[in-house]
C-alpha cells in the first residue's frame, strides 16, 4: 500500500523548479506528477515514477532521474544503490501538463525485481499486429 502523504517542503523554501514549467505543472492531491521512464533510441517504455517540483528539477539539472519514493517517503535517483542509472536525454510534458516523459538511457534493469523494464511480467494482452491489422480480436472479445 502506497502513502499519500506528500513529499516533505523545502526548508528553504519553494523548489528551484523554474516558474514557468512550475505553473504548468498539473499535480495530484499528494503533490505528484507520474513520471515515465522510456529507453531514448528504442522506445522501450521501462518504468513509471513519482516526482514533485523538486524532483523534477533535480532530474533537469543533474542529467539523472529522480523520483519521490511513495513508499520510502524521500527522494531516491535510479542506481544510486542498484548502479542501474538512468542517464536523462530528454523531458517533456505531455499536453496536460499532468505527466513527464523521462527519455533515458538505461544501465542495466529499470525495474526493483531486476528484469529490464517493469512490463513484461504480466502482459494482459499482446494482439500482433496482423491481427490487429485484420480486426481480428482474441477470443471472447
Amino acid at each position: 500500500m502506497t502513502s499519500s502523504t506528500p513529499p516533505p517542503s523545502r526548508p528553504d523554501g519553494p523548489s528551484p523548479l523554474a516558474p514557468e514549467i512550475a505553473a504548468r505543472l498539473k499535480r495530484g492531491p499528494d503533490g505528484l506528477v507520474p513520471a515515465v521512464a522510456q529507453q531514448y533510441d528504442t522506445g522501450e517504455v521501462l518504468m513509471l515514477g513519482w516526482m514533485d517540483d523538486e524532483a523534477l528539477h533535480r532530474t533537469l539539472t543533474t542529467g539523472r532521474c529522480t523520483y519521490w519514493s511513495r513508499s520510502r517517503q524521500e527522494y531516491w535517483v535510479k542506481g544510486d544503490t542498484s548502479g542501474h542509472f538512468q542517464h536523462v536525454k530528454s523531458v517533456a510534458l505531455d499536453c496536460d501538463a499532468d505527466t513527464v516523459l523521462v527519455k533515458v538511457d538505461q544501465v542495466g534493469a529499470a525495474c526493483h525485481t531486476g528484469a529490464r523494464n517493469c512490463f513484461d511480467a504480466d502482459v494482459l494482452l499482446d494482439v500482433s499486429f496482423e491481427d490487429a491489422d485484420s480486426g481480428a480480436l482474441p477470443q471472447g472479445q
